[in-house]
């Protein structure tokens, strides 16, 4: 299923193409600040329809997630890492996607404080 997704203003657009089975909620220190429900997908699942520049990055601790945003509204769609096997991944924020039932869809919850 494709799924079209935004930040708040529209600057930072996209679209993923994928099955939604479920998505993580983490307890790291930016993902409990941010409210993200993530879903994990190969980077080339992840189209932009927005120029790469109109997101910003934000890099810490050590520099392994690119955390994507959006610099005019705050918001932040989509990360892109790497998974333990070294492939390409974008971890989609599930609540910048359009026509989403967030209640429909399985939390799974990720102990990111203890990495």
């Amino acid at each position: 299923m494709k799924y079209q997704g935004s930040c708040h203003c529209g600057r930072v657009a996209f679209e993923v193409e994928g099955q939604l089975e479920g998505a993580m909620a983490c307890n790291c220190s930016i993902c409990q600040r941010k409210g993200s429900l993530l879903w994990f997908v190969p980077r080339e699942q992840l189209q932009l329809l927005t120029p790469e520049s109109n997101a910003a990055t934000y890099e810490f601790n050590k520099h392994l997630i690119r955390h994507r945003f959006c610099p005019t509204c705050g918001i932040h769609p989509y990360g892109e890492g790497r998974a333990p096997q070294g492939n390409a991944m974008a971890a989609i924020n599930i609540r910048c996607l359009q026509d989403i039932d967030l209640e429909a869809v399985p939390i799974s919850h990720f102990d990111g404080r203890a990495v």
